[in-house]
């Protein structure tokens, strides 16, 4: 008995292939031949003539065996085929989604490094007209541009930071850092042995409006230590003495929640309280005297996405805001005027700090990467981006007060630590599964540094990474401080304000 090469079944009209030697059902093979014109085995070329009829004796196919000779065993042969189609089915699924993820992998590198070389030829590009103007004003060479012809101004455009500003910048900077290498924590500072013996001291409940609940942001003002500051998804920025439960300000203007709050404080000065929203706005408070009240000082709209990150400066007369609009800005407190502008980047900022020194500020992106800004300069000086990272969002990051680490998520559930000198991560910690890291902040002493999330706060010290401590009595905390002399942690979980400190 012959079987078909193509069909694998007996042929009712079987040919040779004078060729390849292989038996084929007449019908199959001329279709072959008159589509690709060569032996579907050997790949040889193959006309019609080539093909030898083959006398077979008998000429009939040879019956089905007696297992497919009554219903139930067809039925029997039909599911056996429908499983076996099945299971194909399944594992061309499988392939099908795992050829997905590699492309969406590969689109994504591709889109990265797209944006890479993009802002590297941009960054190229400044150069090479900053350098070419000192070179024509060093030689005294004249613009050659046509008088006649018109300038247009450019309302985005970056000018440079005022020189008295730079100035007060680097005498800030090297009074600070020429100290901060000898520097050790005060006498009193709580150490890492301290934190693990930190209880739950107090509870504020019921703060901020209940619907919509909860507190987004907490700040912890130093020269008053019983006093601190939320923001709210209600649109409300709240000052609050601990000392007496009293509510001080209650301070509205904010048509949206509330991303950030802080608090300005300056010897022989008004303190300022400020807060940004995702409204687009931020807003300035300061303390009347005569009335005792805090009054509306500046309101600040000059961006177009909203507020992700505030932040003083360590001269404390500057203000920096980041925006979703892809730029950042910094104003002056002292006239609250703006002083400077970015240009747009690549990514929206999604959060901000600045290094303890002033030099360098710090952007979280959507895309996984930190941008380190120099301050003067407002150009890129570093790109710190997780390697085999999934795309997350940078909502916050923190500077150490030793100068040289930076902590921020590199994922969802984990947090790194970055050595700035090396550009590298140095240590990941590992969170609980389906943690969700909301804030992470180094106590002024860079002993130790808090995280806040869905899952409650943790504290770990600083270089040995060893955790110190759990906060979850209230659940999800949506932002973490350190009072006084770091022997308090603050915690803005749900409406209330809890306090953990040494025990009585």
């Amino acid at each position: 008995m012959f079987f078909c090469a193509i069909s694998g079944e007996p042929p009712q009209d079987p040919v040779v292939s004078a060729k390849s030697g292989k038996v084929y059902e007449r019908r199959l093979i001329v279709k072959y031949i008159n589509e690709n014109g060569t032996d579907p085995i050997t790949g040889d070329k193959l006309e019609e003539a080539d093909l030898i009829t083959i006398k077979a004796s008998p000429s009939t196919a040879a019956p089905r065996p007696p297992s497919q000779t009554s219903i139930p065993a067809l039925l029997h042969t039909m599911q056996n085929e429908w499983d076996a189609l099945m299971l194909e089915t399944f594992a061309l699924k499988q392939q099908y989604n795992n050829v997905r993820q590699e492309l969406s992998f590969v689109l994504y590198r591709e889109d990265a490094a797209s944006r890479v070389v993009a802002r590297l030829m941009r960054e190229r590009d400044a150069a090479r007209e900053y350098s070419l103007a000192n070179v024509s004003a060093t030689m005294g060479v004249p613009n050659t541009a046509d008088a006649t012809e018109d300038v247009v101004m450019d309302d985005d455009a970056a000018q440079a930071l005022p020189q008295e500003v730079v100035e007060q910048i680097d005498s800030t900077q090297a009074a600070l850092s020429s100290t901060r290498k000898k520097r050790k924590p005060p006498t009193g500072y709580a150490a890492p042995a301290d934190v693990k013996t930190f209880t739950a001291k107090h509870t504020i409940p019921s703060l901020h409006s209940a619907s919509p609940a909860g507190i987004t942001s907490l700040a912890v003002s130093r020269s008053s230590p019983s006093q601190f500051l939320t923001g709210g998804n209600d649109k409300i920025v709240q000052l609050y003495d601990r000392s007496t439960d009293k509510v001080l300000a209650s301070l509205k203007g904010h048509t949206k929640k509330i991303n950030t709050v802080a608090f300005r404080e300056r010897e022989g000065e008004n303190t300022l309280l400020l807060s940004g929203g995702a409204d687009k706005m931020a807003k300035i408070w300061a303390h009347d005297a005569d009335s005792g009240e805090y009054i509306p000082k500046s309101t600040i709209r000059v961006h177009k996405g909203e507020i992700t990150g505030l932040a003083i400066h360590p001269v404390s007369t500057l203000l920096a805001l980041a925006s979703a609009d892809k730029t950042y800005s910094i104003h002056d407190l002292t006239t609250f005027a703006q002083i400077y502008r970015s240009l747009p980047g690549d990514e929206a900022f999604t959060s901000m700090a600045i290094h303890p020194d002033g030099t360098l500020i710090g952007f979280g992106t959507p895309t996984s990467t930190i941008q380190i800004y120099d301050c003067k300069a407002g150009s890129i000086v570093a790109s710190l981006t997780p390697s085999n990272a999934v795309p997350f969002t940078v909502n916050t990051l923190s500077f150490s007060e030793n100068g040289y680490h930076l902590v921020a998520p590199d994922s969802s559930s984990t947090v790194a630590i970055w050595d700035l000198r090396k550009q590298k991560s140095v240590h990941t910690v590992a969170l609980d599964d389906g943690f969700k890291v909301n804030k992470v902040l180094y106590d002024t002493s860079a002993q130790f540094f808090g995280v806040a999330g869905s899952g409650g706060g943790r504290v770990y010290a600083n270089k040995t990474w060893e955790e110190l401590i759990r906060l979850e009595e209230g659940g999800g905390m949506s932002d973490i401080a350190f009072g006084e002399m770091g022997q308090e942690i603050w915690g803005a979980t749900g409406r209330e304000i809890r306090v953990w400190g040494l025990p009585a």
